[in-house]
């Protein structure tokens, strides 16, 4: 089952970049509840194995396309976020202290801060696309205006994905012209 929750994982977070437009430098937001892929209810039976799995697929995926990765934590930690530190510093972010555990942060986010060069946690970020595995509530992390994608990998293991990408705000009104390259 892990093969498949890792290729499940990379395909979604691929397909996202692809629509997306995400370039090098752009920011990925990911919220996964492993106990929902797992087949259980969010916040009830954390799996260290299951999330690591997910983590490796998506964090393979931005890595190859030079995009940054923040892992949304669990209600436990606020849904603060780990990112590295590198981007954290360029983007003028607060740096908060908590170490993700899988029963506070979440199995997710403790495999981005056992697997990042060097994890910090941020209490928000202004992400550019985002993946939601398992109804964990990503959207306040995304930038303003979120686009839904439909992708074609609708689950990982048990868990539903859903997908967005943003886009600048269009302003001006009707006589305004937009360029189609952002959005």
């Amino acid at each position: 089952m892990s093969h498949t929750i890792y290729q499940q994982a990379r395909q979604a977070a691929e397909e996202l970049l692809s629509s997306a437009k995400l370039q090098e430098g752009d920011l990925l937001v990911v919220g996964c509840s492993s106990s929902e892929v797992s087949g259980s209810k969010i916040g009830t039976d954390s799996r260290p194995d299951t999330a690591q799995e997910v983590f490796s697929g998506v964090y393979d995926a931005a890595k190859e396309h030079g995009v940054f990765l923040a892992a949304q934590c669990c209600e436990h930690l606020n849904r603060a976020l780990v990112v590295e530190a590198s981007y954290a510093r360029a983007h003028d972010l607060e740096i908060v202290n908590a170490v993700p555990q899988p029963k506070a942060g979440g199995s997710f986010a403790t495999a981005a801060y056992q697997n990042f060069a060097q994890p910090v946690l941020v209490e928000s970020v202004r992400a550019d696309a985002g993946l939601d595995i398992g109804a964990t509530l990503i959207g306040m992390h995304l930038k303003k205006v979120a686009v839904p994608v439909r992708l074609s990998v609708k689950h990982i293991g048990e868990a539903i994905l859903i997908a967005a990408r943003t886009r600048p705000k269009y302003i001006g009104g009707a006589r305004a012209v937009y360029d189609d390259r952002l959005g």
